[in-house]
């Protein structure tokens, strides 16, 4: 068997023409959906992106107990799983985040590994003194850096040395996953994991992309919204969305060409393509740009997932409406290639869902550590808060501690204690580290960007008559049924007594 498995990062679903987008050029994308079983109902689980990461290598969520972090001595990575079991694995990848101290043990979990440089501020190109003064004047106020060691003076420097189309890192990704299909292609039991940072931010792409949509903005560069609420005009918030929409576009092209590959070569009989993304990306929705703060509303949440395997080729074209996460990839993959899954694991195997469309869960937990508590059953989707976002603590449970940049401070670690292993741990104890908290004083493990969370209300959203979520509510009974599910989901997954303390759960704690 082989495998190649495409992720892409911040891939908006309703953007995507096979799942009914309609003003972005998408026709690869829906012709692979052609040939797949596309997924209706898929989310994701832990976030943002290395915690959705770790979900996807360790098949369980981890956001009760951690924030961004790397993988954990106790954790199963199905790349490595696979690579004992006998099976070559690869990743080609231009996602920096796996090479910064919060991600550095994902990719040595593969028999190979290749990283594409320039992505966002990845510290790629030096210059000791860029100049300052010409950057402020080439990009929009929004994208100006705050002092020269703002990241987006790296990302700015990198950009200076991407002018033609096969400068940018989309297409260097690609051309180094052809690069692996023409040594291998003809050998077997192998897993390539091709993985894009576009289309994240910034959303810059080349002019041939991006003359296909005009937005009538007359400024300075203006393609990297600020996780924040929106406060554009109606010309910038179309320069964005055109920006974008430029570099999905962009992505379906390459993706495209992996495809006319696989033609080419007829790999459709022998080789399971799988295609998904991390977590989506708001673009003005609910007066918001990005993710991180607000309410993981569904254009964060709701994710693609499209899977072709030469022995479903009668099932090409249909589509499942079973509620599946980001954690059922790993066992996915696994079965795949015949190999024996975990029993740390609490994701679900996808493979006979492609024979036939059946429930494999009654809702589905995701969230992000010191943010809302998040759950769907399908219909609904509930958002679970503190009252107090401020009065509440909250704990690392983790052996790698490590921030997204930096290692923790050792000023965190003097109130690090061992504490006794999780199940999950395969015996091992733990270190429990208090949160550090934001500038609000909300307890989280992410600085990130904007200072903290906000619209911290506990609501309701029916997605049956709301699908847009505008429009919240409460309903006691729907609260009470999603609460004993949310309970029961939190118990599987070994949450630790604060995570019920801080939800007002813990009465529901078995």
């Amino acid at each position: 068997m082989r495998t190649i498995f495409v992720l892409f990062d911040s891939l908006v679903r309703d953007a995507l023409t096979c799942y009914g987008g309609n003003t972005i050029h998408t026709p690869n994308f829906q012709r692979f959906a052609e040939r797949a079983v596309t997924f209706d109902t898929h989310y994701t689980g832990s976030l943002p992106c290395m915690p959705a990461r770790r979900d996807l290598h360790t098949g369980r969520l981890n956001f009760l107990h951690r924030s961004w972090g790397p993988l954990e001595p106790f954790d199963q990575s199905f790349s490595e799983c696979l690579r004992q079991a006998g099976v070559y694995t690869h990743l080609v990848s231009d996602h920096y985040h796996y090479w910064e101290d919060g991600g550095a043990t994902y990719h040595n979990r593969y028999s190979s590994w290749e990283f594409i440089r320039g992505q966002e501020w990845d510290k790629w190109k030096a210059m000791v003194e860029p100049p300052l003064a010409r950057f402020l004047a080439m990009y929009h106020p929004m994208q100006h850096p705050a002092g020269k060691e703002d990241g987006r003076v790296q990302a700015m420097v990198n950009r200076a040395h991407m002018q033609d189309e096969a400068d940018f890192c989309c297409p260097r990704t690609f051309a180094a996953g052809f690069e692996f299909l023409d040594r291998n292609r003809d050998a077997n039991n192998w897993m390539l994991h091709l993985e894009c940072f576009d289309p994240h931010e910034p959303f810059h792409a080349p002019a041939r992309f991006r003359e296909h949509y005009p937005s009538g903005y007359q400024g300075p560069i203006l393609d990297w919204p600020r996780y924040k609420r929106n406060e554009e005009s109606a010309e910038e918030i179309a320069e964005l969305r055109a920006n974008y929409a430029a570099l999905l576009t962009m992505c379906d092209h390459y993706f495209g060409q992996l495809l006319d590959y696989m033609d080419r070569y007829d790999l459709w009989k022998d080789t399971a393509l799988v295609l998904s993304t991390d977590h989506g990306f708001l673009l003005a929705e609910h007066d918001w740009w990005g993710k991180n703060r607000m309410p993981f509303f569904n254009e964060i949440a709701h994710i693609p997932l499209l899977i072709a395997h030469p022995a479903y080729v009668a099932q090409a074209g249909q589509r499942r409406q079973a509620l599946t996460q980001t954690i059922d990839l790993m066992p996915t993959l696994l079965d795949l290639h015949g190999v024996n899954i975990p029993e740390t694991v609490a994701g679900h195997s996808l493979l006979p869902l492609l024979q036939s469309d059946q429930p494999i869960r009654e809702a589905a937990l995701y969230g992000m550590f010191g943010a809302g508590t998040n759950i769907t059953d399908g219909r609904y989707t509930y958002f679970r808060y503190p009252e107090d976002m401020t009065r509440q603590m909250l704990f690392e449970y983790t052996l790698m501690p490590m921030h997204l940049k930096t290692l923790f401070h050792v000023d965190e670690l003097r109130g690090a204690q061992l504490v006794p292993p999780f199940g999950f741990t395969q015996g091992v104890p733990l270190l429990k580290v208090p949160a550090r908290r934001n500038s609000k004083g909300q307890p989280t493990g992410h600085q990130g960007q904007g200072g903290g969370y906000e619209d911290t209300t506990t609501v309701l959203y029916d997605l049956l008559t709301d699908p847009q979520q505008q429009q919240p509510f409460r309903d006691a009974v729907i609260e009470k049924r999603l609460l004993a599910q949310m309970a029961k989901l939190m118990q599987a997954n070994e949450a630790p007594i604060e995570a019920y303390q801080r939800l007002d759960l813990s009465h529901m704690q078995s």
